[in-house]
């Protein structure tokens, strides 16, 4: 049988999200090559939306950061990507802290295995407060950003909620909400 023609386009948007060739041509093809968007779903919530098909176990023990965006602020997206960069910076660095070497030795697979990174949306500053409260109850390590102030929107506003862990885990807190 003859290998599917994947979209380059759908391609190399899903590489640019630190996926992998072989890995996005996959998730392109058992989603019918229909968008990235899909494709990057599929692959990113380990199949739980697409019940029955078989993933490489090696994803089980994979882990990522998710990066979700509190939609409601109004902010440019000069500012939407420094804070997403805050999170990313002050997840890493509560992590590096850690007593324990667990959070330690996430962080090295993690950073070994390429620093798989997504972003979110998340709807409003209550949702990423229940995002947190259930990443907590996973026991995942977590941050949430908030604001200075001193641009575009009001000090303290809770901008970004960076989460870590097993991708398994982190997909059962965020596996349903859309790519930014």
């Amino acid at each position: 049988m003859a290998e599917m023609e994947v979209n380059s386009v759908f391609l190399q948007q899903l590489m640019e999200l630190g996926i992998s060739e072989e890995k996005a041509k996959e998730a392109l093809i058992k989603t019918g090559n229909q968008s990235s968007d899909s494709a990057a779903l599929f692959y990113f919530s380990e199949l739980e939306m697409f019940p029955g098909l078989e993933v490489n176990e090696s994803l089980n023990k994979e882990y990522k950061m998710v990066l979700v965006v509190n939609m409601e602020l109004t902010m440019g997206i000069g500012k939407v990507a420094a804070q997403v960069a805050h999170g990313a910076l002050g997840l890493y660095q509560m992590m590096m802290m850690e007593e324990s070497d667990n959070w330690q030795q996430m962080l090295r697979i993690w950073d070994d295995d390429g620093g798989k990174k997504i972003v979110l949306k998340g709807m409003s500053t209550e949702h990423l407060l229940e995002l947190q409260e259930q990443a907590c109850q996973q026991k995942l390590p977590n941050y949430l950003v908030q604001d200075a102030g001193r641009t575009q929107i009001a000090a303290g506003s809770r901008t970004v909620l960076a989460i870590m862990g097993e991708e398994k885990l982190v997909n059962q807190v965020t596996g349903s909400l859309p790519l930014l």
